[in-house]
């Protein structure tokens, strides 16, 4: 196999996911990322390896559901007004993308990429010696009302959820839930097939570590990207091939290859506390009804939630901390003030599906990125297949349908 000088702009999940993977085979890896307090989402999220998650959020369902979904109303849905002009440019690809047709081929095209996801997590854990951070004990959907315990454990069970299988919780799972839980609950189902991420800090550590270890670099800085006569660089960095994987920083630098990257902001929140009162053998708890799902890591239990389209660099709106906070207090939920609060930006393009593949304007230029709320579960299996085109070898799964030509190019 030819060796090559790879730099990979972007230092999140994915990006070193991409960059142990090409590394421990014997290329040359440059990752260059500024996030060296690691504020990205990849490190922020709800730890959840989602295979269940078949349905791409571009779809005829999202769509009869949004008004009731708003954050007004009490839901996980906000276009706020403030950030009209962002989503306002986006909204119309949405829309397309969740006409029935595209749906169902967006369905297909996410099931068979999250097919690949654990198989791929348990490489890449195994390949960096931290086994245990990778744990497939599953998770739990919870509801506190009837009603929508009805509802929502009836459409679990008549989904299309891939690989995971889903079971009404039994009493061990809900002496589990009362374990952290005050509210009685109404209904509960069990996924199987799914898992977390035990510690995303020790995640970034070891992959960084594993890097370092295969005589790859980080150099933490921002990355200036250019074409010229069909070709891909770097400013200051030597490479033959240049992988973009910049999450919700990744459309100008593919635009410099006239790519067009409808990228939006989809900003997610939490609030994390100490993990005293929560058991470490929880899985995640999906509260449903209350749009929020609780995690417990190593040293603290973290509620995320909301869906609020925007701008990335605009301030965070301090309504959704409080929210999160009062939904904790409701709950009686096992976590204790004081908390500690971040909001982050989930790269999100129309159709749900990420952007994966080589570029045909500059053929040394790959791609990796809006992974929407999938990032943690599709890194490594995305990093396999970024190997995969560095190796000018097939991928494992039909790449077409993830190609950024699907949106044009600029003129």
């Amino acid at each position: 196999m030819m060796q090559r000088q790879v730099a990979i702009l972007g230092g999140g999940v994915v990006g070193l996911s991409a960059a142990v993977t090409l590394a421990r085979a014997g290329h040359a890896v440059t990752v260059i990322d500024r996030d060296a307090d690691r504020q990205a989402p990849s490190w922020n999220n709800a730890g959840h390896i989602a295979v269940e998650q078949v349905a791409p959020l571009a779809s005829p369902a999202s769509v009869a559901s949004a008004w009731r979904r708003r954050f007004a109303a009490g839901g996980a849905l906000d276009l706020p007004p403030a950030m009209a002009r962002d989503w306002l440019r986006f909204l119309p690809r949405y829309l397309a993308a969740s006409r029935p047709s595209r749906f169902r081929h967006g369905s297909a095209a996410l099931g068979g990429l999250l097919a690949t996801a654990m198989p791929a997590w348990r490489r890449l854990v195994a390949a960096i010696d931290a086994p245990a951070l990778l744990r497939e004990d599953g998770h739990l959907v919870v509801w506190n009302d009837r009603h929508s315990a009805a509802r929502g454990a009836a459409a679990w069970h008549a989904a299309d959820t891939g690989v995971a299988t889903v079971a009404d919780a039994g009493p061990d799972d809900r002496a589990r839930i009362a374990a952290v839980a005050a509210v009685p609950v109404a209904g509960a189902i069990r996924f199987s097939g799914s898992g977390q991420i035990a510690d995303l800090a020790a995640l970034a550590a070891a992959l960084e570590a594993a890097l370092i270890a295969a005589s790859g670099r980080i150099v933490r800085a921002a990355a200036t990207l250019t074409v010229r006569d069909g070709r891909a660089a770097v400013a200051g960095h030597a490479a033959d091939l240049v992988v973009v994987a910049a999450g919700i920083g990744s459309a100008p630098l593919v635009a410099a290859a006239g790519h067009v990257a409808p990228l939006i902001a989809e900003r997610g929140y939490h609030i994390r506390a100490a993990a005293d009162a929560w058991p470490a053998d929880c899985p995640p708890l999906v509260f449903e009804d209350r749009s929020m799902i609780v995690t417990r890591y190593a040293g603290h239990v973290q509620a995320s939630g909301f869906v609020e389209f925007g701008n990335a660099a605009a301030p965070p709106d301090p309504r959704k901390w409080q929210r999160l906070e009062a939904q904790v207090q409701a709950l009686g939920l096992a976590m204790r003030p004081p908390f500690t609060r971040w909001m982050g930006a989930r790269p999100t393009l129309p159709d749900y599906l990420p952007a994966i593949g080589r570029s045909t304007r500059a053929p040394n230029l790959l791609y990796a990125f809006g992974h929407q709320h999938l990032g943690l579960t599709l890194a490594a299996t995305t990093g396999e297949i970024v190997a995969a085109l560095v190796a000018d070898q097939p991928a494992t799964i039909d790449l077409a349908p993830f190609s950024l030509n699907r949106f044009g190019a600029t003129r």
